[in-house]
């Protein structure tokens, strides 16, 4: 936390109580669900839904720490995503806009059904 905008999104999740997170990053179209085991279960039902509706890959465990999902996951023990959009060297062309938003649009609706 010794960056601005690291402290302020902390100061931001820590003044409200999100139920989870998501972390929107490129490339790779993966979605990383996991922290070191400290996940909570509900976490695979979710991703699992965010898998159908976005034909990204579900990947719970990573060798890379540090990222906004996994602070979330060990601080509140709340599920906590990062989705890695679209393919190739970033950045990503522009061209591949369109097919990123339409992938991710599944996933953030998802939210207003799942539990």
């Amino acid at each position: 936390m010794t960056e601005p905008e690291a402290i302020a999104i902390a100061q931001l999740t820590n003044d409200r109580d999100f139920l989870r997170v998501h972390a929107f990053h490129t490339q790779g179209e993966v979605i990383f669900w996991g922290y070191q085991g400290l996940e909570p279960p509900e976490s695979e039902g979710i991703v699992n839904e965010y898998e159908r509706v976005s034909g990204y890959l579900a990947v719970q465990y990573v060798d890379s720490f540090a990222g906004y999902k996994d602070w979330f996951i060990q601080n509140f023990r709340r599920p906590g995503f990062t989705v890695e959009l679209g393919i190739g060297v970033n950045p990503l062309p522009a061209g591949q806009f369109s097919e990123m938003y339409e992938k991710s649009l599944g996933i953030l609706l998802a939210n207003l059904y799942l539990d």
